[in-house]
């Protein structure tokens, strides 16, 4: 069993940061890819942005890209995304999740492993 819990969320106005983390247990944190998802009320759960178990090869959706920034500690089997400029269309429920390889995948089936999720509200 994998127990993965995320941290960071909150209130913050457009243009705003704020820093998640997820915390992770259970498996060795270091040889699967990670990624963070998030799901806006009426729509589908959408990936962020993944990394790959050694941190060198990461992707960000289109969406955020230049925005938000993933990355790991692998000594402290921590995932994170630094998340700048903030929109209001930023708002969701943001999920990390651990894939079942070590390589970023935007491939939703090959993660297994999710965290509760954390809510980010993004006001105007």
């Amino acid at each position: 069993q994998v127990q993965l819990v995320e941290s960071g969320g909150g209130l913050v106005q457009s243009g705003g940061s704020l820093r998640l983390s997820c915390a992770a247990s259970g498996r060795t944190f270091s040889s699967y890819a990670m990624g963070w998802f998030r799901q806006a009320p009426g729509k589908e759960r959408e990936l962020v942005a993944t990394i790959s178990w050694s941190g060198e090869n990461t992707y960000c959706a289109d969406s955020v890209k230049g925005r938000f920034t993933i990355s790991r500690d692998n000594a402290k089997n921590t995932v994170y995304l630094q998340m700048n400029s903030l929109k209001p269309e930023d708002t969701a429920v943001y999920y990390c999740a651990s894939a079942t390889v070590p390589f970023a995948t935007t491939v939703l089936m090959r993660y297994n492993y999710w965290g509760q999720g954390t809510q980010v509200t993004v006001s105007s």
